[in-house]
């Protein structure tokens, strides 16, 4: 039994869930996982069993728990350094970002919800949520360009960065978002990670195996 569990909600919505999965993934760092179903009756008494804040994730190891997306990467990061950028610059820009992704794009939370199993060809997008699109696809052009030169990442190899910004990807994709080349770029590598298939394949199987069961 591995050290470390993660408790997370279903892979199809929870995009707060993805963040620290993937990151747990990416470091190959042993965890078990508990996923409850999310907008059910017995949603909130299940998570409260495991979360605080009556939320998901929640990160736990041993007598230690830890809610909270980014709280759970910085923990994560205690004991693997690597996991954000080693240049102090480059790991400072890194912070930046993932906390502007933790606490900003309000419109696009709200009008552009994760669902992996969402597939549209034109969606209407609001001018609050175009204007969210244009300063993400900044964000991902300026940090490829300025610290990408060593791999296909936020900051060249893979970071709590791009953990932060994967759910975005998945919305991009849903939505069919218009992307600049290399922001379009960057959204493929993300989508293409071998962690990221699994956990869109499982997000199309829980239909069947969650959500027809619970809800």
């Amino acid at each position: 039994m591995a050290e470390l569990t993660l408790v997370i909600g279903n892979k199809n919505y929870s995009s707060w869930s993805l963040r620290p999965w993937l990151l747990l993934k990416m470091l190959s760092i042993d965890f078990d996982e508990v996923r409850i179903a999310l907008f059910t009756a017995d949603s909130k008494a299940a998570i409260s069993q495991h979360s605080p804040s009556g939320k998901v994730p929640v990160l736990k190891h041993g007598n230690v728990t830890v809610w909270d997306s980014l709280a759970i990467c910085e923990y994560i990061a205690e004991s693997h350094p690597k996991a954000w950028p080693q240049e102090v610059r480059a790991r400072c820009v890194a912070r930046s970002v993932s906390a502007e992704m933790h606490s900003g794009f309000p419109a696009v939370r709200q009008e552009l919800p994760m669902n992996c199993r969402l597939q549209l060809d034109d969606y209407p997008l609001s001018e609050d949520v175009q204007n969210e699109l244009q300063r993400l696809e900044a964000i991902w052009t300026d940090c490829r360009r300025e610290f990408g030169a060593e791999g296909p990442f936020l900051f060249g190899r893979f970071s709590i960065a791009d953990a932060m910004y994967a759910p975005m990807a998945i919305r991009c994709y849903s939505y069919a978002v218009d992307l600049g080349a290399e922001a379009a770029a960057y959204r493929d590598t993300l989508l293409a990670l071998e962690p990221m298939r699994e956990w869109m394949a499982a997000a199309e199987e829980e239909y069947s195996s969650i959500e027809r069961n619970e809800t």
